[in-house]
């Protein structure tokens, strides 16, 4: 059996790597788990003894298989997230389902929207450059950015800048795919 620091050592180059792989900073890794970036960068080091929570935490977010950790393993080729499990919020009568992996958060998300009649899904700007891909799937929304509005039907894509106030409203229900890409 591996001593204590043997498994330590491993444990931290193990997940050192993972990370760097990622281009992950140590910030990103801590947002993406919700892991406090001292204790991960106290785990890379070697100097803590993390919890099997923390560890589960850190793996999901640096696509790691938690039974492979110490060899480094990968995950498993399709991550299935089941439609029950997927995050969601409720604001203002729109339903926002999280489609895109943690590790994209604020660089590539995805998310399915579903709007109540009368439904608005309001937001103040973006970081400069960021943009919005709107994809109605079903019932129609008007879409506004800054001083411009478009009426969309369903089939219909909308591509707008978000780094203004802007602007998703339904007058029935609706359906829709939202992509934001921040520059």
């Amino acid at each position: 059996m591996a001593d204590r620091s043997d498994i330590h050592d491993r444990l931290a180059a193990s997940l050192r790597a993972a990370r760097k792989a990622r281009g992950l900073s140590l910030e990103a890794a801590a947002k993406l788990s919700g892991v406090s970036r001292s204790m991960v960068s106290q785990i890379e080091r070697g100097e803590s003894s993390p919890t099997v929570a923390t560890l589960w935490a850190l793996t999901r977010a640096l696509q790691l298989d938690f039974a492979g950790l110490l060899e480094g393993r990968p995950a498993p080729g399709i991550e299935v997230i089941r439609a029950a499990q997927a995050p969601v919020i409720q604001r203002s009568g729109v339903t926002i389902r999280i489609l895109s992996a943690p590790e994209s958060v604020g660089h590539h998300e995805v998310y399915e929207l579903a709007f109540a009649r009368d439904a608005r899904l309001t937001s103040d700007p973006h970081s400069p450059g960021c943009r919005e891909h709107l994809t109605v799937l079903e019932g129609c929304l008007t879409v506004t950015s800054g001083d411009a509005t478009d009426h969309l039907q369903p089939g219909d894509v909308a591509r707008y800048p978000a780094d203004r106030p802007h602007e998703i409203a339904a007058e029935s229900p609706a359906r829709a795919i939202l992509i934001v890409q921040d520059s």
